[in-house]
C-alpha cells in the first residue's frame, strides 16, 4: 500500500483534498447539532429532574443573569431604576429573547438584596446556550453594560454569556501547531520535513471535526467531543507522522532511494503507528463501560479523529514523501549524502550516553524515578471531584464578577440552589423541616404546577463547598425520610455530586477494562508476560502522578495565577474517565515504539542488556520530541477560554511529560535491565496458543536470507549472529562504521552501520568461518576471520586511525 501511495501520489493527494473539501462543504451546509445530553440513570437528581420537566415543560431556553450594584444609595433609587429598566426593556425586545424577569415588579422583590445595593434580572433566551447566536448574546451584554457608570456596576453571568468572553475559536489550536512546528524544525532541520507531520495532523483533525459535526445530526454528540477530538487529534497526528518521517529519513541516509526508504518506513514504523492508533481507540472505547451515555458522543468524535489521523499517516504521508523526495532531508544532509559522507542519521550522543548510564546504574535511576513519581502522586490523596462553575473563572471576566456580586448580595449558596421536588403537594412539615436544617440559608416553596411541588433551597455555603455536599446527604438521608414524604433533591449542585459519586463507583471497572485490554495487546505484540505487566504498572504510576499535578494546580491553586485560570476548585467529575482514556492510549503509543525496537534487537541477539540499551538509545530522542510536541499542543488549550479544557490540557501535558521523560526513558529501561532475560519470558504452552502479531518487522521483508557459501566449512545448525562494539583505542564508540560479513572467498553476506554506542550486529546464515571487515573514516579499517558456532558470537573491534589490516 505504501508503494502504491508513493507512486500514485497525485491521485492520493487529489482524493484526500477532495474528501476533505467535500466533508467541509457538507458539514458547513448541515451546520452543527451538538446535544448536551446529560443523564444519570437511577440517581436522585435524575428523578428530581424528570419531575421538574413535568412541572415546567416550557422552560426550554437558557436563562442568564444581569446583576448590578450601586456604590451609593439603593438600586430602588429613580436614577438607577430608570437606567436599568430601559436596558432590560431593550433586551426584552430583541429577537431571540423569550422573557426578562426584573426586580421592579410585584413579583421581583426577592431579586433585591437585603441592603438594597444589589439586584438581578433573569434573561431567558428562546434556545439553549449553544444554539443562541453569539451576535444576540453580545447585543445583550453591550446593552446591559451600557447602563453602567456613575457608581453603577453591571455584570452578566450564565452559559450563553460565557461563550462571548471566550478567545476566538482556533487560538489554542494555532498556538499548539506553531509550538509543534518549532520543535519539529529543531528536530529535523528542514522546513519540508517540519511541515509533513503538521499537514498530516491537520488533514486528520479537520476530517474528524467535519465528520463529528455530521454525526451530531444522527446521534447525541456533546460540543465537548469536538474540543477533545481536536486536542487528541493534533497530538497523535503530529506524533505518528513524526515517527514515520524519522524512519524514512534514516533510510535515505543509510543509502536507500526515497521510494524504498518510504516503503521501509511504512512497513516498520507505519505498522507500529497502526497498532498504536488501535490501542488509543480501544482505550477511548473503554469509556463505554461506564454506561454514562453522554460520553458515547465523546468516544465517537475522538475515535473518528484518531482513525483518520492514522489513515492520513499511512496513505497521505507516503504520497507527500513521494512529492518531496530527497528534500525531506536538510540541505546539509543532502550535501553529505551526495558526497557519501554519511551512512545513517546520527543518533544523539546524549541519547547514547544516557542509555549507557541507565545500563550501568539501573537501581539508582529506578529509585530516583519512583521517588519523583510517588512525590507527585501524594496530592492525589486529597482529590475531590465536582463541577467547575463561573466562580472558577478569571477575576477579570464579567461572569466571575456577576458570580461574586450574587454571592455578596444573596449569600454564597445563591449561585447553586437546590430543589426539593415532590410529586404532589409539599407538606408544610417538610418545608419547616428543610428550613430548620443546619446549612440552609433560605427556603421558598412554590405552589404545585402540573401536580409537582418544588421547594427552592439556598445553602449557606457555595456550590463547590464540601459542606454543601453534606447538606444534600442530610436532606436525602435524614430530613426527607423523617417527614414521611417521597421527595427528591435536584439542581445543578446535586447533579454534580451524583455525577462525582457515579464516576467514583465506576472508575475501578473502567481502569480494569483498559488495563486488561492493553495487557492483552502487548502480550500478543511482544510475546512476553513481563513487558505488558510492566506497562500496566507504569500507566498507573503516570495516572497517579498526573492527577497529583492536577490537584496541586486546580484544587490547591499552585500556579493558577501564572496560568491565568481563575481560582481553585474541585476537579471536574468527567475528567478522570476522559483523561485516563487518553493517557492510557498515549502511554501505550510510547511503550510500543520503545519496546518494539528493544524486541527487534532481542529477537536478533537474545542479549537483553544490548536490546534495552540499543532500543533506548535509538528511540529516546524521537519519543522525547514527540512528547514535547504533545505537551505544547495540550498546554496551548489553556488559551481556549474553557476552564474544563484548560484542566484537561494541563493534566494531559503533565501526564505525557512524566510518561515520556521519566517513565519511558528512565524507569522502564532501568526495570528491564534489572529483570534481565525475564522480560521476554512466556510459557511455552501459551506461546503456541497465541496468534502472532508483527508490530515491527525487519525493514527488508522481501530479502531472502543469505545462503551459506560453497567455500564455507559450515556445519548443520541454526542461523546465528556476530555482535559487539566498534571502539577507538581510547574506548570511545565509533558511530557509523561499516561492518561487513563475507565468506572466506569474499562474497558479501551482510552489511550494517554501527550504532551510536558503537554496537553492531550482523546475521550469520549458519555456523562456520567468515571474514568480518570493519572500516570508518578517519579511524582506519580492520578485518579478521571469525568462527561462529551454534550461538551468537561476541567480537569487539578496535580501530586505529590510519591503520589497515590485510587478511589473506
Amino acid at each position: 500500500m505504501a508503494r502504491w501511495c508513493y507512486r500514485h501520489r497525485l491521485v492520493v493527494l487529489v482524493l484526500w483534498v477532495g474528501a476533505l473539501f467535500g466533508l467541509g462543504v457538507t458539514a458547513s451546509s448541515a451546520g452543527t447539532n451538538y446535544a448536551e445530553v446529560f443523564s444519570l440513570p437511577d440517581t436522585d437528581s435524575k428523578r428530581a429532574y424528570d419531575l421538574m420537566r413535568k412541572a415546567f415543560p416550557e422552560r426550554a431556553g437558557d436563562t442568564d443573569t444581569v446583576v448590578w450594584k450601586t456604590d451609593e444609595g439603593t438600586v430602588r433609587d429613580a436614577a438607577v431604576r430608570s437606567r436599568m429598566e430601559d436596558a432590560l426593556a431593550e433586551i426584552g425586545r430583541m429577537e431571540g429573547v423569550g422573557a426578562v424577569a426584573g426586580p421592579y415588579d410585584e413579583r421581583g422583590a426577592a431579586q433585591i438584596s437585603e441592603d438594597g445595593r444589589i439586584a438581578y434580572a433573569q434573561v431567558t433566551f428562546a434556545e439553549q446556550a449553544d444554539a443562541v447566536p453569539k451576535a444576540l448574546v453580545q447585543d445583550v451584554v453591550d446593552t446591559a453594560r451600557a447602563a453602567a457608570g456613575d457608581g453603577l456596576q453591571v455584570e452578566l453571568g450564565g452559559q450563553a454569556i460565557t461563550r462571548v468572553q471566550e478567545p476566538p475559536t482556533g487560538t489554542a489550536e494555532l498556538v499548539g501547531i506553531l509550538a509543534a512546528a518549532v520543535v519539529l524544525f529543531l528536530a529535523f532541520g528542514s522546513v519540508f520535513a517540519m511541515l509533513l507531520p503538521i499537514v498530516v495532523a491537520v488533514f486528520g483533525v479537520a476530517g474528524g471535526m467535519f465528520g463529528t459535526q455530521l454525526i451530531s445530526h444522527v446521534t447525541d454528540v456533546p460540543e465537548l467531543a469536538s474540543l477533545l477530538a481536536t486536542l487528541i487529534g493534533l497530538g497523535v497526528g503530529i506524533d505518528y507522522a513524526l515517527f514515520i518521517v524519522t524512519r524514512h529519513r534514516k533510510g535515505i541516509l543509510s543509502g536507500k532511494d526515497p521510494e524504498e526508504a518510504a516503503v521501509a518506513a511504512l512497513n516498520t514504523s507505519g505498522r507500529a503507528v497502526l497498532f498504536a492508533g488501535g490501542t488509543v481507540c480501544i482505550a477511548l472505547a473503554g469509556m463505554l463501560v461506564t454506561n454514562l451515555r453522554f460520553l458515547d458522543g465523546v468516544v465517537i468524535g475522538t475515535s473518528l479523529t484518531v482513525v483518520l489521523s492514522v489513515l492520513a499517516a499511512i496513505t497521505l504521508l507516503p504520497a507527500l514523501l513521494g512529492v518531496l523526495g530527497h528534500r525531506v532531508l536538510s540541505r546539509r544532509q543532502r550535501r553529505r549524502l551526495a558526497a557519501s559522507e554519511t551512512k545513517g542519521e546520527q543518533v544523539s550522543g546524549l541519547a547514547a550516553r544516557w542509555s549507557a548510564t541507565v545500563q550501568r546504574r539501573p537501581r539508582a535511576v529506578a529509585a530516583v524515578a519512583v521517588v519523583l513519581m510517588a512525590a507527585l502522586a501524594v496530592p492525589l490523596l486529597s482529590l475531590r471531584l465536582g463541577t467547575v462553575d463561573q466562580g472558577n473563572d478569571d477575576a477579570s471576566t464579567t461572569t466571575r464578577k456577576a458570580y461574586d456580586l450574587l454571592a455578596e448580595g444573596f449569600g454564597p449558596g445563591f449561585n447553586g440552589p437546590l430543589q426539593v421536588v415532590v410529586d404532589g403537594e409539599a407538606p408544610t412539615g417538610l418545608v419547616k423541616a428543610v428550613e430548620d436544617t443546619e446549612g440552609v440559608a433560605q427556603v421558598a416553596a412554590a405552589p404545585p404546577a402540573n401536580g409537582v411541588s418544588v421547594i427552592q433551597v439556598v445553602p449557606t455555603t457555595s456550590p463547590q463547598d464540601v459542606e454543601t455536599d453534606r447538606l444534600i446527604d442530610t436532606l436525602r438521608e435524614d430530613v426527607i425520610p423523617a417527614a414521611g414524604v417521597q421527595a427528591h433533591v435536584g439542581g445543578v449542585t446535586a447533579v454534580s455530586k451524583d455525577f462525582a459519586s457515579v464516576t467514583g463507583d465506576r472508575l475501578p471497572l473502567f481502569v480494569g477494562t483498559i488495563i486488561g485490554l492493553g495487557f492483552l495487546l502487548l502480550l500478543l505484540a511482544f510475546r512476553s508476560l513481563v513487558v505488558p505487566l510492566t506497562a500496566a504498572v507504569m500507566n498507573l504510576l503516570a495516572a497517579a502522578a498526573s492527577f497529583g499535578v492536577l490537584v496541586m494546580v486546580f484544587q490547591w491553586g499552585v500556579g493558577l495565577d501564572v496560568l491565568g485560570l481563575g481560582t481553585e476548585g474541585p476537579i471536574a467529575s468527567f475528567l478522570p474517565i476522559i483523561m485516563l482514556s487518553l493517557l492510557f492510549g498515549l502511554s501505550m503509543d510510547y511503550q510500543v515504539f520503545l519496546v518494539s525496537r528493544m524486541h527487534e534487537e532481542w529477537v536478533h541477539t537474545r542479549d537483553n542488556a544490548r536490546a534495552v540499551r540499543v532500543g533506548l538509545a535509538e528511540t529516546s530522542r524521537v519519543i522525547n520530541s514527540a512528547a514535547l510536541i504533545m505537551v505544547c499542543v495540550f498546554l496551548a488549550f489553556v488559551l481556549s477560554g474553557d476552564y474544563g479544557a484548560a484542566m484537561a490540557g494541563v493534566g494531559l501535558a503533565a501526564a505525557v511529560a512524566l510518561d515520556a521523560f521519566v517513565l519511558r526513558t528512565a524507569l522502564v529501561p532501568a526495570v528491564m535491565h534489572l529483570l534481565g532475560r525475564a522480560n521476554w519470558w512466556l510459557p511455552a504452552g501459551l506461546e503456541k496458543r497465541l496468534p502472532h502479531l508483527a508490530v515491527e518487522p525487519k525493514e527488508e521483508d522481501d530479502d531472502d536470507p543469505p545462503a551459506p557459501a560453497p567455500e564455507e566449512e559450515a556445519v548443520d545448525g541454526a542461523a546465528s549472529v556476530v555482535h559487539g562494539f566498534v571502539r577507538t583505542p581510547e574506548g570511545e564508540p565509533v558511530r557509523g562504521a561499516a561492518v561487513t560479513l563475507l565468506t572466506p572467498g569474499g562474497r558479501q553476506l551482510d552489511r550494517v552501520a554501527s550504532l551510536a554506542d558503537g554496537a553492531y550486529v550482523v546475521a550469520v546464515p549458519s555456523p562456520g568461518t567468515y571474514l568480518l571487515a570493519v572500516s570508518a573514516s578517519p579511524h582506519g579499517a580492520r578485518a579478521a576471520h571469525v568462527t561462529v558456532g551454534e550461538g551468537p558470537l561476541v567480537h569487539d573491534v578496535e580501530l586505529t586511525p590510519g591503520g589497515v589490516d590485510v587478511v589473506s
